[in-house]
């Protein structure tokens, strides 16, 4: 069976995400559940997210989507000012990636990410955690309202 323009979209992005070279310390994942420990490159976990109300057209009929999926960015580390360095370079990593190829080879007519919103975690007894949450929309159409 094919997969879904969705799931393609949503694959490729992974993907795009796991092979690019700046991002090679961090652990790319997807839909993971909340992480117990973040690894020392840090963690990017791709949520599914939204795929929203498509736009329809009828001739052809075709579903168009503007899928805003979201990437949760962790870090980790002792020193706040290595930790939002580290912190930053990843989100800039992942800007790049997404600018190399902003149909992730095909699979949608467009990638972008939007604004990130951080928010900083103390742990009792460990390091503290810099997070960010990044809104990455995906552009695709569809011939079935299921993506």
């Amino acid at each position: 069976m094919v997969p879904s323009v969705r799931e393609t979209a949503l694959a490729s992005l992974l993907a795009a995400l796991q092979n690019w070279p700046d991002l090679s310390d961090a652990k790319v994942v997807r839909n993971q559940p909340e992480a117990t420990k973040i690894p020392t490159g840090g963690l990017l976990v791709l949520r599914d997210g939204d795929p929203g109300e498509p736009e329809v057209y009828l001739s052809p009929l075709q579903y168009a989507y503007s899928h805003t999926a979201e990437l949760v960015v962790q870090f980790t580390g002792a020193d706040s000012a290595g930790r939002d360095q580290e912190a930053d370079a990843l989100l800039q990593a992942i800007g790049e990636c997404l600018d190399a190829d902003p149909t992730l080879g095909g699979a949608v007519e467009m990638v972008s990410p939007g604004t990130p919103e951080n928010d900083v975690e103390g742990i009792e007894g460990a390091a503290s955690v810099k997070a960010f949450f990044v809104p990455v929309i995906l552009e695709y159409v569809s011939s079935t309202p299921l993506g």
